[in-house]
């Protein structure tokens, strides 16, 4: 069977309506870096439909190369805006900074990661259908450390109380302070799942209060 990080990392496991401290290790990913609307934002679009095929193409490169098998793991976003309020209470989506993520194997090498974009990009080529957030992709390892994080069912306009009360009540009430950018996790397909269903793990990067912030 595949190796599946979700069931073996802790950083993966959340629950509704409980916040929870955890700490995540560093991890590698593919990213795309943006801004704007979700909804709307071609460049939203096109990262999403760049990143699949470059993950699915590793995972295939990693099984041939490493004898490494892993599941493709779930589309996740960092989040963040010039005033934090327009996206946690506010929404306003047109202020909002993102960088999509999609996790990879730590083995995967910047060799591996060029020789897949250039396999996808010929493969889109011959097809017609070019990807234009390939060549802005890069991989890169996330060391976020102690996180905060819990589970939100339903839609992603719903999250605003959930994040009022982890950003207004739980971090300071615990003598907490954010150090990092907002950080989503989809374990639901938007296309396939109805609104109030989907299940997304929200996990905000913290330190005690007083000490300095991590490097970087």
């Amino acid at each position: 069977m595949p190796i599946d990080p979700k069931r073996t990392l802790d950083a993966y496991r959340a629950t509704r309506g409980e916040f929870r401290v955890v700490d995540v290790p560093p991890l590698q990913y593919l990213m795309v870096d943006g801004a704007g609307d979700p909804n709307t934002t071609q460049a939203y679009r096109d990262a999403v439909a760049a990143l699949f095929p470059v993950a699915y193409a590793l995972k295939f490169a990693a099984r041939a190369e490493l004898d490494l098998d892993v599941v493709v793991m779930p589309l996740e976003g960092l989040w963040d805006a010039p005033d934090r309020a327009s996206f946690t209470t506010r929404r306003d989506k047109s202020a909002w900074l993102w960088t999509m993520l999609i996790m990879v194997p730590d083995q995967v090498t910047p060799e591996m990661f060029a020789a897949a974009v250039d396999k996808v990009e010929a493969r889109a080529a011959a097809k017609g259908e070019p990807l234009p957030a390939l060549r802005s992709m890069r991989i890169e390892t996330l060391d976020e450390g102690p996180s905060v994080q819990t589970l939100h069912v339903g839609s992603y306009d719903d999250e605003t109380p959930v994040l009022a009360e982890l950003h207004d009540r739980f971090i300071p009430d615990n003598g907490l302070r954010p150090t990092g950018r907002h950080h989503e996790i989809y374990l639901g397909d938007a296309r396939l799942v109805a609104p109030e269903r989907l299940r997304t793990i929200l996990r905000q990067p913290v330190a005690r209060v007083g000490l300095p912030h991590p490097e970087g």
